[in-house]
């Protein structure tokens, strides 16, 4: 049962990484049809991640009073339909009213998964059910770009648009037919808005939450400097084609599968302070690496996408162990405190790919570096927190 559940979870937790990085190899394409530039379509990804960030801020607190599945399925419904109506778009403004839609409609398995969890397991059993999930999840962004590039090279930009829409119906029917619900009618709250300002508040004023949730999300940051900058560094920094994708997302990936893989294996064996500690030694000596790799020499394959494989482990480590502590200071509100943390997480995703990864991505030096800061500020955040 677990192994089922694991692998629902993982498939919802999917549809947000699918809807952003299988149409990456697509920029160009979408740009010479629509005329648009560089920075134009770069909003596609920019609007839709900050809507991704802006729901995930009510999801769980949904969730926690109308259940975990009406929420799952319903934003299922709106996503097929944002997926449909970018396939059929006739120009940009319209491409990117669905861009917003489907940002809006996909965070909802991530955030109420993560509730899911906290429903049905606890402490080390908790992590190892994370650490599982995102080793599944893990495939979503490794595989994506490869196909988006072998299906914009072989039918155009449009037909990955209703690749997403189908994987949307695959996840509503497996949800529908096999995620039961895990919150009981008795262990919901009220739908008051006083109520749900004050558990909100509660949250945003507990300095330890927002810490432990910051030091993961700038950490993340490394990860979404080169996300953000993927058709760049693709294309113009190591000079291949749209089919090549996978070079910059297999390492990427590959490395938070065995890192998460590694994290619920040790959840019994390690704290989960030492498991993060481990983390940022990790994360450092990769992050180093690429800098002094990209000062001496020009990038290219595979020595300038290496350090990433090492640097998504190391974070994937401490992914479980920070989000769980920073979701158990909740117990009885989990589903906010998922909600908030995913939107602390999200927003500085975006603020990193949307805004600060085009300031860099016309250098490999300077996403490297661009990693290293983001590593810095996140162990500025993990120290008072764990002192806290």
């Amino acid at each position: 049962m677990n192994i089922l559940l694991t692998v629902l979870l993982a498939g919802l937790t999917m549809v947000g990484p699918l809807a952003i990085d299988t149409y990456l190899p697509s920029f160009p394409a979408i740009a010479a049809e629509f005329g648009a530039t560089p920075i134009a379509i770069q909003q596609t990804l920019s609007l839709f991640l900050f809507c991704f960030a802006f729901m995930m801020l009510f999801y769980g607190t949904l969730s926690d009073t109308l259940g975990r599945r009406p929420i799952i399925l319903w934003s299922l419904v709106a996503y097929v339909i944002a997926s449909v109506g970018g396939a059929l778009a006739g120009s940009l403004g319209f491409l990117l009213v669905c861009r917003v839609l489907q940002g809006l409609s996909s965070g909802a398995g991530s955030v109420v998964g993560r509730a899911i969890v906290q429903d049905r397991f606890e402490g080390a059993e908790a992590q190892k059910i994370l650490g599982h999930i995102m080793m599944v999840f893990g495939l979503a962004p490794a595989l994506a770009p490869i196909l988006g590039g072998w299906l914009q090279v072989s039918t155009g930009w449009r037909s990955i648009f209703w690749f997403l829409a189908l994987f949307g119906v695959v996840m509503f029917v497996a949800v529908w037919r096999w995620l039961p619900e895990s919150l009981p009618q008795e262990k919901r709250h009220p739908f008051e808005l006083k109520l749900i300002a004050a558990n909100y508040l509660k949250v945003l004023r507990h300095r330890r939450f927002l810490l432990l949730s910051a030091a993961l999300g700038v950490a993340f940051g490394g990860f979404a400097l080169y996300i953000g900058s993927a058709a760049y560094f693709i294309m113009h920094i190591l000079h291949l084609p749209e089919t090549a994708f996978g070079w910059l997302f297999i390492p990427l990936v590959a490395g938070m599968v065995v890192g998460s893989g590694l994290s619920g294996k040790l959840a019994r064996s390690r704290t989960q302070a030492q498991l993060i500690w481990i983390s940022y030694a990790g994360m450092a000596a990769a992050a180093l690496a690429n800098v002094a790799y990209t000062w001496l020499f020009p990038a290219e394959v595979p020595w300038a996408v290496l350090p990433l494989f090492f640097y998504s482990l190391a974070l994937a480590l401490a992914m479980p162990p920070l989000s769980l502590l920073a979701m158990n200071l909740f117990p009885d509100n989990s589903g906010l405190a998922a909600s908030m943390q995913s939107f602390i997480q999200m927003t500085l995703f975006a603020l990193v790919s949307g805004l600060i990864a085009p300031l860099l991505f016309d250098s490999a030096f300077k996403l490297a570096c661009g990693v290293l800061g983001c590593l810095v500020v996140s162990l500025l955040c993990w120290i008072p927190a764990r002192r806290g």
